[in-house]
């Protein structure tokens, strides 16, 4: 039997399924909804282009993508495929990805994340907020994915 703890996931109820949706046709079509943009990553069992909406965040002079809902398929894709695309209208990105695993750099990202996405995900940090301590921050840091992302056009 094995010890290791089902890693934190928030699933997505049918109406937020529908909602995202939206938001990722909107970015599609050059309609970003408070900076949000459509991310592209190959399915690592399919091979198919998975899309889904995504709000990607600059701190420090990098961009991050941050996984409020934990580790996601999107994240798991992520990982494997190591990049993808953002979409906002025409403009279409490629970048690659690194994960960012040390839980104080992550604490910070989070940090500044919170206080611009707070209002659309504090729901997934489990009463974590832009306002917590450094040691909250680190202890959610592990449920919540973060990839700096280097656009290659």
């Amino acid at each position: 039997m094995s010890s290791t703890p089902t890693p934190y996931y928030v699933q997505a109820s049918p109406f937020a399924v529908r909602f995202n949706a939206l938001f990722g046709k909107l970015a599609r079509f050059g309609i970003s909804l408070a900076g949000t943009a459509e991310l592209s990553v190959r399915g690592r069992k399919s091979g198919e282009m998975q899309r889904i909406p995504v709000n990607p965040h600059t701190y420090g002079g990098a961009q991050y993508l941050v996984s409020a809902r934990g580790h996601s398929q999107w994240v798991r894709n992520m990982r494997v495929a190591g990049g993808g695309e953002l979409r906002v209208g025409r403009r279409l990105r490629t970048f690659a990805a690194t994960e960012i695993t040390d839980p104080a750099e992550k604490a910070a990202i989070l940090r500044a994340y919170l206080e611009k996405w707070g209002w659309e995900v504090n729901r997934f940090f489990q009463g974590v907020t832009a306002k917590s301590s450094d040691a909250e921050l680190r202890a959610a840091a592990g449920d919540h994915p973060v990839f700096r992302i280097t656009v290659s056009n």
